[in-house]
């Protein structure tokens, strides 16, 4: 995950805009000093692609955990206090602004520990520190739904923007939708409805970049992205890709120990108690939406802006083959493929034709069944992802 490798499998996704991550890190921030070239409007390139108009560009992005303690009403945790896990992304518009958090954080904490260091002050805290750095930084929770360490999740969130950032909540214009919701999802939800819903994925190896991304009508310049974040124009963001939010490991409720999984009503008939261990089970980003909703699923999809669902090509290609990702046939069929094309274009673009001229009848016709939703999905739960299938219908068509 070093930064040529980011560009290069970039390139193989489709992907023109990737964060540098990290940039809270004093070996990464250094690697991003030697290896990137800025390009003058707040975002950089590498230094050996320059002269490539075609070259992925870089934002400067981080991640941030802040586990803390506050006082709460007793109406909310019976001890009057409630500890909140919250990540959040940072974007920063210069190396200047970069130093100036890191050099803050650093006295704060200690950002040697992980690429996503851990901060024991608030998310508002935070939110101060990166717009002292610079007005145009932004800071945008990660993740919102996830029951563990976001905004809104049931283990540690807020039922509001405003319980966590207070008189600083003008700042937030955006939230990140996460791999196990999607824009349909959040729109159930009014109080989000001046919130720009954005979808990226963490990558925790190169393969997976571009599990989902947020397309724009912009300029390719830092102030021209942020701003149609901020829905203040002229730029803006057309569409989201999207993972299957079932197939994201906190989708339903459930207790992975055990293997059960929930639904939303089962688990209030459960009183959230697993009916194995007897134990609480975790409760996940589908009826943490539910909870806070106040509109229907209809409303919530006539309001959302344009979105399509992607499974994965190494997935779709796994499937077709009935091999594991990770194995030699399955990467050697999806680097020659992408050395054609790159990932996002054979997903969505090509041809049932093309798409047959580039690769096996199987795998095209697996492509063509995923555009069309013709899938079995197991939601995923507690942790555990979940898994797609092509339906047996779909899977019939294709053995004729």
């Amino acid at each position: 995950m070093d930064l040529p490798t980011i560009s290069a499998w970039a390139r193989r996704k489709g992907i023109h805009l990737v964060g540098t991550g990290d940039f809270t890190h004093p070996a990464h921030f250094k690697a991003i000093e030697e290896t990137l070239a800025p390009l003058g409007n707040g975002l950089f390139v590498l230094k050996t692609e320059a002269d490539d108009a075609t070259a992925p560009r870089f934002m400067l992005t981080t991640e941030i955990s802040n586990i803390y303690a506050e006082d709460v009403p007793l109406s909310i945790s019976p001890k009057g206090r409630k500890t909140r896990k919250i990540h959040s992304l940072i974007f920063a518009p210069s190396i200047e602004a970069v130093r100036k958090i890191n050099t803050e954080l650093a006295r704060l904490g200690n950002v040697n520990s992980d690429g996503r260091p851990i901060f024991g002050f608030s998310a508002k805290e935070l939110l101060k520190i990166a717009l002292s750095a610079s007005p145009d930084c932004m800071l945008i929770p990660a993740h919102a739904w996830t029951p563990w360490f976001s905004i809104f999740g049931s283990k540690s969130g807020f039922n509001t923007i405003e319980e966590c950032f207070g008189d600083m909540t003008r700042h937030i214009h955006a939230i990140e939708t996460g791999l196990s919701s999607d824009p349909q999802m959040n729109r159930r939800v009014s109080m989000l409805d001046n919130i720009t819903l954005i979808s990226n994925s963490d990558a925790h190896s190169p393969a997976k970049l571009g599990r989902e991304a947020t397309i724009f009508e912009a300029e390719m310049d830092y102030l021209a992205i942020t701003s149609a974040i901020e829905q203040q124009g002229p730029g803006r963001i057309v569409s989201t890709l999207e993972f299957f939010p079932e197939e994201g490991k906190y989708h339903s409720d459930g207790h992975r120990d055990c293997g059960v999984r929930l639904t939303p009503k089962k688990t209030i008939t459960a009183r959230g108690i697993c009916p194995k261990c007897e134990r609480q089970v975790t409760v996940g980003v589908l009826s943490r939406v539910e909870e806070l909703a106040d509109r229907s699923e209809e409303e919530a999809t006539a309001a959302a802006l344009p979105s399509k669902k992607l499974v994965p090509l190494q997935e779709i290609i796994a499937v077709t083959m009935g091999r594991g990702v990770g194995t030699k046939g399955v990467q050697k069929e999806y680097m020659r493929i992408t050395d054609i094309a790159d990932e996002f274009n054979i997903l969505l673009d090509k041809t049932e034709d093309e798409l047959r001229d580039i690769t096996s009848s199987e795998i095209a016709s697996a492509i063509l069944c995923v555009r069309a939703g013709d899938l079995e999905i197991n939601p995923g739960f507690d942790g555990q992802f979940g898994t797609i299938g092509i339906s047996e219908a779909a899977a019939q068509r294709l053995l004729v």
